[in-house]
């Protein structure tokens, strides 16, 4: 202990006594009037520079200003010592970042990667470089007006170790976040190398390969998920003639990422134009009786989210998505099943058309009346029902409300109406309204429970005022039916005390 203590006084000593001679003066001095010296000053202040108490004393000096002008040589040697000693002592300095964007330090930089591309220890230093400033909005655009993109995607390509391709994606990442230089990475052909790198790591166990996979699928989201700019000038149809979406790829860590990021209206257009619908849908038929869910899974959350925007939907359902992804009723694993009924029903979500198609099929339909029976899985229990409802909801065509009576439907939303979530109950009191309105007569006397689970309803003080206001729309609704109701007194008489108790409350 004694001995370390000694070395931390010997060392601020040392320090102590840098700072007094001088030295920082003299070295600006060689730096600026001494070109034979020059080299050897810069390497020497790079050294010093890496401790962090002499920063402070190379900034008072002004030492910065007077390395940035050696970034034009063309001596290799001195460009290596003058970055690293501009990086050392600007690291983690963001005043001082802004300050070197301001002078100019963007194109000598980029200069560097392009005239010495094969030269590992100077890209290095330039990388690291460009990794300390592209956070900066600054930095971004100062660099979209340079050729950086080609540059960095000649390196991605040309990377072989861990270290390099880790920084050259987190400057990739950092770049990514501006419209324009998502742009010319996507011109620059960066998709096709990040592609390469994922079908040459697919698989790998080591922890190192595995973070590479993970950083270039958060490029490759990144990419994919363009704001405004970025959609109008990306030539779509180029990236499909070279067939090297990324989705091509049976990645589920890749199809996950899109999970996580792909609801933003614009976002999803753009991917549906790209053609990753048919690609997913590729990959769960592919993967449906697989035991590894991880596929199916993150497929459908993708699929579900693509399927928001109404202009999605529209295209999805043209190209027959809502026909091909019914292929996995046939699994029996839970969270897939939840996962199919929850993209089903986004599918049908203010879609006749959809709502038609899916309200038609009797192996849905039958399909979905096993999982309203499934209390084992309530996520699956609950989602049947919802779809069910939902599909009532989007198409009130008489042909669709009788496929649902045939596939003994009502009588579990019916059950739904009892449902501890509000939203549930609307949702299953809606359906309901719409199919008594269609008027199939001997339909409602055989499942005159609804009557009476509508009058706990009402009766309940805990019932919300929108269940109960539905609840009345529906009873309302079987009032209307005429002689169906009057066939049984019992069921008049309930209806005419429900509608006297809600009366009363209101």
């Amino acid at each position: 202990m004694l001995c370390i203590n000694t070395l931390i006084i010997t060392e601020q000593r040392s320090f102590s006594l840098l700072r007094e001679s001088g030295i920082f003066s003299t070295l600006a001095k060689i730096l600026k009037g001494n070109p034979r010296c020059a080299v050897k000053a810069a390497q020497v202040l790079s050294e010093i520079a890496k401790n962090e108490e002499m920063k402070k004393p190379c900034i008072e000096a002004d030492l910065v200003p007077t390395l940035i002008p050696l970034l034009e040589s063309t001596d290799q040697e001195m460009l290596l010592h003058a970055g690293r000693a501009i990086g050392r002592i600007c690291y983690d300095n963001r005043k001082l970042q802004e300050e070197l964007v301001k002078v100019g330090v963007i194109t000598p930089l980029v200069r560097v990667l392009t005239d010495y591309p094969e030269s590992d220890p100077l890209v290095h230093v330039d990388l690291l470089a460009l990794c300390n400033l592209a956070d900066l909005d600054t930095a971004k655009e100062a660099l979209s007006k340079t050729k950086v993109a080609e540059q960095l995607v000649k390196q991605l390509r040309r990377a072989e170790n861990h270290e390099k391709l880790e920084i050259i994606f987190e400057v990739l990442q950092a770049l990514a976040e501006n419209d324009a230089l998502k742009v010319q990475l996507v011109e620059a052909g960066v998709q096709e190398v990040l592609s390469e790198i994922l079908m040459r790591l697919q698989g790998s166990s080591q922890a190192e390969n595995t973070c590479i996979v993970k950083a270039a699928s958060d490029l490759i989201v990144s990419l994919l998920l363009g704001g405004k700019k970025t959609r109008r000038h990306t030539d779509i149809s180029d990236i499909k003639k070279k067939k090297k979406s990324p989705l091509d790829l049976p990645s589920s860590l890749l199809l996950s990422q899109l999970t996580d990021t792909s609801a933003t209206y614009g976002n999803c257009e753009r991917m549906v134009q790209l053609g990753v619908i048919h690609q997913l849908l590729d990959l769960l038929e592919k993967h449906v009786e697989s035991e590894d869910i991880s596929v199916q899974h993150a497929a459908l959350s993708a699929l579900r989210n693509l399927a928001i925007p109404v202009v999605s939907k529209v295209q999805i359902l043209e190209e027959g998505v809502a026909e091909r992804i019914q292929t996995l009723l046939r699994s029996e694993m839970p969270p897939v099943q939840f996962k199919l009924l929850e993209t089903l029903r986004m599918l049908a979500d203010g879609q006749a058309d959809a709502a038609e198609i899916l309200g038609q099929d009797p192996m849905l339909l039958n399909r979905l009346v096993q999982w309203c029976s499934a209390n084992d899985h309530t996520g699956v229990h609950g989602e049947a029902n919802r779809l069910l409802a939902s599909i009532l909801h989007h198409n009130r065509s008489q042909e669709v409300v009788k496929a649902i009576q045939e596939a003994q439907g009502v009588k579990h939303l019916i059950s739904m109406t009892t449902s501890e979530h509000a939203a549930m109950q609307n949702e299953a009191l809606n359906a309901l309204a719409i199919a008594s309105a269609i008027n199939l007569g001997t339909f409602f006397l055989k499942e005159s429970q609804l009557v009476q689970s509508l009058h706990k309803l009402l009766q309940d003080d805990n019932t919300s005022p929108e269940v109960k206001y539905n609840s009345m729309h529906l009873l309302c609704s079987l009032l209307n039916s005429g002689n169906l109701i009057l066939i049984f007194k019992d069921i008049k008489d309930m209806i005419s005390v429900s509608l006297t108790l809600w009366l009363g409350k209101t």
